[in-house]
């Protein structure tokens, strides 16, 4: 989507001057780090997100990246000499030990992404209670220590602030020199394909809708903003959900891979919308 996303930047950031860059919804990143290593002009950068055990993860790489590298090599090297059966054991040790929540930062950091590096498909699902629920995934090699990234993620991390909360703490950054990318929960395309929660907190219609007035109000504010999410026509053309509730803005349909899918027949070039102001 990098390149699709990127038609959707302000001239004014493409073309030098000095920018906020916003994301209330970071997850993974992907957008933060391509934007700050292409647009040197981004002065500030702000991140949010409603995950904990994301946001300290950020927290860590950013202010003690050598500490992590060496929880993470240890947890590797012990993962990786095991049997496939002691593997798995280990696996669940670990993920009821960061269920656990201890106060170690950089621990509950290297458990985190060793649990994203092993769990199934790699996918970040929580229950009702927000512990941590994802299945073991049978991999031959998993590179739990990325330790090249991690570095270079710590020193693009240097000139962003980050935050945890609600996605609306991040509108008192909104101004006419803010570029917002906002990639929420994306709504889900049938009922059966919400069984996976990022955080207890379920992303429902409701929360949909007030993410449409937060755009209002950034809109008001002169802010830019760029938002994706699910296209409901994938499976129901009938379904105006977006069209209806993004009526005042622009709506646009693109094609996008979806790798992450417990149902095979489900991944690949599905549409997905992009709203912008």
């Amino acid at each position: 989507m990098i390149s699709r996303i990127e038609q959707e930047i302000p001239y004014s950031l493409k073309n030098g001057e000095e920018f906020k860059y916003i994301e209330p919804f970071v997850g993974g990143g992907a957008i933060l780090f391509w934007i700050l290593q292409r647009y040197k002009n981004i002065t500030h950068a702000i991140i949010n997100d409603i995950n904990k055990d994301l946001i300290d993860t950020y927290t860590t790489i950013k202010y003690n990246p050598s500490e992590l590298i060496l929880e993470l090599k240890k947890i590797q090297d012990d993962y990786l000499k095991l049997t496939e059966n002691a593997r798995k054991e280990f696996f669940l040790e670990n993920r009821e030990l960061f269920n656990k929540k201890i106060e170690n930062r950089v621990l509950n950091s290297a458990l985190f992404i060793f649990l994203n590096k092993t769990c199934f498909n790699g996918l970040y699902r929580v229950n009702s209670k927000g512990l941590f629920n994802a299945a073991f995934g049978k991999y031959t090699n998993p590179k739990i220590c990325d330790e090249r990234t991690i570095v270079d993620d710590c020193e693009l991390l240097q000139n962003v602030e980050i935050i945890h909360g609600d996605f609306y703490d991040t509108l008192q950054y909104a101004s006419n020199n803010s570029f917002y990318y906002i990639d929420p929960p994306y709504r889900p395309l049938s009922t059966t394909s919400s069984f996976n929660l990022y955080a207890k907190e379920a992303f429902n219609d409701g929360e949909q809708i007030r993410l449409k007035n937060f755009c209002l109000e950034l809109n008001n504010r002169s802010a830019n903003f760029c938002l994706s999410n699910s296209d409901p026509k994938n499976t129901d053309t009938n379904d105006n959900f977006f069209d209806d509730l993004y009526s005042a803005f622009e709506i646009k349909r693109v094609y996008a891979n979806r790798t992450v899918n417990t149902d095979s027949s489900k991944r690949g070039k599905l549409s997905e919308i992009i709203v912008t102001n």
